[in-house]
């Protein structure tokens, strides 16, 4: 699929060598992250919620990453998709390059109410490498799409994600399910991060997720690096499994 250059938008631009945050070189090269839920047999079987773990690939499914939540027992099991998590990136030398972070909010989630108030909006911060804070991904107000503005270090809207008018997953629904990158106007959609449909049969015996994030390879590092914390908020929010879940997805 093409999508509408950048070449207009020097503020998403990178130079590349020189603002790339350390670890998160790699990411200059590429157009395109796989990302793959890693699923225990505990939790594929008795529905027992684990802490989630990602693969991240290149397009010839080479792994480059590996990501990690880290929250409490207590955190999963009664707040489910709800829950603050702590997310550890790190590269195929176990080194941290990236910490993915939501804070806990009891009435955040619901997209109706996200742009009433701060509280009522989830807010995951990205920071590569861990203490120097690279970018922001918001959720906002919406009556019918989900919507996030993606912003920069300084709190400015750089990139929009805008999800599907309705969100299916599961063996019964073949479909994938797309959320359109846009340009921080709304008017160009210049990439997309998408839940893949995986066939009926996996998707019945498996629990393991499956996205792709797409986006213009001259597209800044900080940028991708913050789209890959937009794509946790989303599984988190939409296709976090709950115990004794027929679907498989969850839409707030």
């Amino acid at each position: 699929m093409n999508f509408t250059s950048i070449t207009h938008e020097p503020n998403m631009l990178s130079n590349q060598r020189t603002s790339c945050p350390p670890g998160l070189e790699y990411l200059t090269y590429l157009d395109k992250i796989k990302v793959e839920q890693l699923v225990s047999l505990t939790e594929a079987f008795i529905g027992f919620e684990r802490n989630n773990k990602y693969v991240l690939r290149n397009a010839n499914d080479e792994q480059f990453l590996y990501a990690f939540e880290e929250t409490d027992t207590c955190m999963r099991i009664c707040c489910t998709n709800q829950r603050g998590f702590t997310v550890h990136v790190v590269d195929n030398m176990k080194q941290e390059v990236m910490l993915i972070t939501r804070e806990f909010k009891c009435c955040a989630g619901c997209c109706w109410f996200a742009g009433c108030c701060l509280g009522c909006a989830f807010e995951v911060r990205v920071e590569a490498p861990p203490g120097n804070f690279i970018g922001s991904i918001k959720q906002k107000g919406s009556f019918w799409k989900a919507s996030y503005d993606i912003l920069d270090e300084s709190g400015d809207t750089i990139l929009k994600i805008e999800g599907p008018c309705c969100i299916w997953d599961g063996p019964c629904c073949p479909c994938d399910n797309e959320f359109k990158l846009l340009t921080a106007d709304g008017m160009n959609q210049i990439g997309n991060l998408t839940k893949e449909y995986a066939g009926f049969v996996k998707e019945m015996v498996t629990v393991s997720d499956k996205f792709t994030i797409s986006f213009p390879q001259d597209l800044s590092v900080k940028a991708k690096g913050t789209l890959i914390g937009a794509l946790l908020l989303i599984d988190m929010m939409f296709f976090e499994r709950r115990p004794n879940s027929n679907s498989g997805s969850n839409s707030n």
